[in-house]
């Protein structure tokens, strides 16, 4: 069975955009994974398609309105967890990636405006996302962000599962320096170590290369890690 992506925005022109192209749009066409995407405009009832409303209790920006929106959900086959993307959610990981590629898929609601009513966050269980701690107009890219990470992980999709392992956060730390040929660019040379043949030091290099860039660049992921808690 492959991963069924089923995305819910007022923008569905936005998709699949980049997830169309490169590793993510030849798995598409593959069929290892699928993408349905929604207008949520479809669900409103009234002649002018209204989607929002003002906050209540006053503010700037508008609402999207939990009739439609929940109107929306409910039309969507149910497959794997609800998400909605959102500044206030929870930090989208490596770990909650992982676990969306091992399910059958997931959907998500692209906010937008303020915000989404409340009611349709508790009653229509949608888990809360955040890619980062800045505000975007809108989560489809949020959403594109997400899929991309979770599509490279499905069986198949990567040329080789080896090319993960080393990967930044996969084990709690940060990527090491990668070089290629020539082994001598602008007068810097490749490290001699990756040249030597000798697979134990080289792996050696790389981990305390990956530690000492965690240590600086991302105290708080070294002190997880060195917590064992990742």
């Amino acid at each position: 069975m492959s991963f069924r992506a089923q995305v819910l925005t007022l923008f569905p022109e936005m998709f699949p955009g980049p997830l169309g192209l490169s590793l993510a749009g030849r798995a598409l066409a593959q069929g290892t994974w699928s993408l349905d995407v929604t207008n949520i405009r479809d669900s409103a009832t009234d002649r002018h398609r209204t989607v929002d409303d003002h906050p209540a209790g006053g503010g700037a920006g508008m609402v999207l309105k939990p009739d439609v929106l929940a109107a929306a959900i409910d039309a969507a086959p149910h497959v794997g967890p609800r998400l909605l993307m959102s500044p206030r959610g929870a930090p989208l990981t490596q770990a909650l990636v992982r676990e969306l590629a091992a399910g059958p898929g997931c959907l998500i609601v692209c906010g937008r405006f303020e915000g989404v009513d409340e009611r349709v966050i508790e009653r229509r269980n949608l888990r809360e996302v955040s890619i980062g701690d800045y505000v975007l107009s809108g989560g489809e890219p949020a959403a594109l962000v997400l899929l991309d990470a979770v599509v490279r992980l499905l069986p198949g999709v990567m040329g080789s599962q080896a090319s993960g392992i080393e990967e930044s956060f996969e084990d709690g730390l940060l990527e090491h320096a990668q070089y290629t040929k020539p082994n001598s660019w602008e007068g810097v040379e490749i490290p001699q170590i990756l040249l030597s043949g000798d697979h134990r030091a080289m792996a050696r290099w790389k981990q305390e290369r990956r530690e000492a860039l965690t240590r600086a660049r991302r105290p708080d992921l070294w002190q997880s890690y060195k917590a064992g808690k990742i």
